[in-house]
């Protein structure tokens, strides 16, 4: 057999490329698309929506303000949605406002007194660049704070630059539909707990359904993903809050959060949060956890309490919201012991669930409940996407 050096180069190279991925379709995020947006913001005073996960992981890992500030981008004010600027507040915790440390610049909590930007924080700003990393589900909260700042910013004629981003479970769609009876700012608006959307066809969505009110319209520019379809497989480089720590806990994360408002621990407290579920009275398992104030987590649900329970660390995901779990918590807790918080139904965004888990109703006829609001939703939903469904 003659030896051909030039072939066998490039079968090397092309194996080197293939499992280095540098040969493939990269997903590459708006943020990192800084030659379509740069020239944008020159000479304009700028608002940034940001946190910890709004970050360049192809420009040498740079957070997009260490970036802007780099390349002269006059930045004004820094606004952070839940858990903070730095990630690091509990879940609901109240963030205050503060200053960054680095860079000397006001940050201004839209999780603390105030949702909205305030009209005199955007004062002097000509443009607000929105860049949050968003996982997909209705009670995400990112989703009510894009919907406040378009709502502010359509009021002060500002318009947004949305820097789009993957959505990790933005395969699927599934859940019940918010009842509006039930909007609060877990919930917002008549859409599923998995709602199959970036945040930039989502912003799209809450401009085109008149959501924002008062015949109000944000002027949008979307700086949209490279190489992304509903289908593509996500990783999410940076947690976007503190417990979600990696893709498991993302993917389960619209499933387990069901049991969030009620009295079964969904790993707060330990390091497989959104990955087990457990409870102090389950009958006895081998598996077991005990929760602890942790990192995201400063007094977890049965803290110091041995939980028994499971865990889903291991298994694969499948594309549809399971409410096995919820059922299967329910079941396993005595008779009569109080199980259900008031505020399920916030995160349900229906009355109907809790009653049905209640009076046992088989899980074929709860998912055909919702099915009918679910069919009308994936409908109005496909006017809004931008990137194709499949691969």
């Amino acid at each position: 057999m003659t030896f051909n050096f030039k072939n066998t180069v490039l079968l090397f190279v092309y194996i080197f490329c293939f499992f280095s991925g540098f040969c493939q379709n990269q997903i590459i995020t708006g943020s990192e698309q800084y030659d379509e947006y740069i020239p944008f913001l020159k000479n304009k005073s700028i608002g940034i929506v940001a946190h910890k996960a709004s970050r360049l992981k192809i420009n040498n890992d740079i957070h997009l303000v260490d970036f802007l500030i780099k390349k002269n981008v006059r930045i004004r004010t820094i606004f952070a949605p839940e858990h903070g600027y730095d990630g690091r507040a509990d879940a609901g915790a109240l963030v205050y406002d503060t200053k960054d440390e680095s860079t000397g610049l006001n940050i201004f909590s839209l999780h603390g007194k105030i949702k909205k930007p305030l009209p005199e924080q955007l004062e002097g700003i000509d443009i607000i660049v929105f860049d949050l990393q968003d996982v997909g589900a209705r009670f995400y909260t990112f989703l009510s704070t894009l919907h406040y700042v378009m709502q502010a910013c359509a009021e002060a004629n500002i318009p947004i630059l949305l820097l789009d981003r993957p959505n990790p479970n933005g395969h699927y769609v599934d859940g019940p539909v918010l009842d509006m009876k039930f909007k609060t700012f877990v919930g917002m608006h008549p859409v599923p707990i998995v709602h199959g959307m970036t945040l930039g066809e989502y912003a799209r969505m809450i401009n085109g359904e008149g959501w924002l009110g008062e015949n109000l319209k944000c002027e949008l520019k979307i700086v949209t993903v490279k190489n992304y379809t509903h289908q593509t497989k996500y990783i999410l480089p940076v947690r976007p809050s503190p417990n979600l720590p990696n893709a498991q806990s993302i993917s389960l994360y619209p499933s387990l959060c069901l049991l969030e408002p009620t009295t079964i621990s969904i790993g707060r407290g330990t390091e497989k949060q959104f990955q087990i579920y457990g409870h102090p009275k389950f009958p006895k398992t081998k598996f077991k956890f005990k929760p602890s104030p942790n990192f995201g987590s400063k007094n977890p649900k049965w803290t110091g309490d041995l939980c028994f329970g499971i865990s889903l660390e291991k298994i694969e995901v499948s594309d549809r919201l399971n409410i096995s779990w919820l059922i299967d918590a329910y079941n396993k807790l005595p008779e009569n012991y109080i199980f259900f918080k008031d505020s399920f139904e916030r995160i349900a965004g229906t009355d109907k669930l809790r009653s049905q888990i209640i009076n046992k109703i088989p899980i074929n006829e709860i998912r055909k409940s919702w099915e009918p609001e679910l069919e009308n939703y994936k409908k109005l939903r496909k006017k809004y996407l931008i990137y194709p469904e499949h691969d």
